[in-house]
């Protein structure tokens, strides 16, 4: 039996389609994910770890101005969440017994409501018996200089106001007292 005779089959026109859509598509795919990051207020890395923390002036849900510097002198957990934010339903309760905790080292816990409304971020509070200072961030404006992709994310800024820790995601007890040791005693004295 002989072998059908026949053309052999011409790939190179579909290899050059796969080769443009080969070269094309990380370019595709790299824009499309640089817009996220700018659309989500990521388009700067936020403060470094030992920097000082950005000054920031936001109002507050009872519509007082507040400025971070002012907070000088005393430890801060800055955290920024949602009431849409599954994951901060959890991290509430933590903060809430970290202030409880740590009352004597004068601990503040300052809110940034992010991508939210003020009327579902007072029901959030009030449902999670937060006591601590929320703000709102209208614009998005502190989420970005922080370099915030989403919430929950948290600063820890020692009474000098310098970043000690910053925790993506949510944070767990263990997670919270960790970097409050880092932030509480910067240059690891024992308090």
């Amino acid at each position: 039996m002989s072998v059908a005779t026949g053309t052999i089959p011409q790939s190179g026109g579909l290899a050059l389609r796969w080769r443009v859509v080969g070269a094309v598509l990380p370019l595709i795919l790299l824009a499309v994910w640089a817009s996220a990051l700018l659309a989500f207020g990521t388009a700067t890395a936020g403060p470094r770890i030992g920097q000082a923390a950005p000054d920031i002036v936001l109002t507050d849900l009872d519509g007082n101005t507040l400025q971070l510097s002012d907070l000088q002198g005393r430890p801060v957990i800055v955290n920024f969440w949602a009431s849409w934010c599954g994951p901060c339903v959890e991290e509430f309760p933590v903060l809430q017994q970290a202030l409880s905790r740590h009352q004597a080292d004068d601990l503040v816990v300052l809110g940034i409501v992010v991508r939210d409304n003020s009327e579902a971020a007072r029901a959030f509070m009030a449902r999670m018996g937060a006591s601590w200072t929320a703000a709102m961030d209208p614009g998005g404006m502190t989420a970005t200089s922080f370099g915030i992709y989403a919430p929950p994310e948290s600063f820890f800024i020692d009474r000098d106001g310098v970043v000690r820790g910053r925790q993506i995601g949510q944070l767990t007890a263990d997670d919270l007292e960790r970097q409050l040791a880092l932030t509480l005693n910067p240059d690891g004295d024992m308090p």
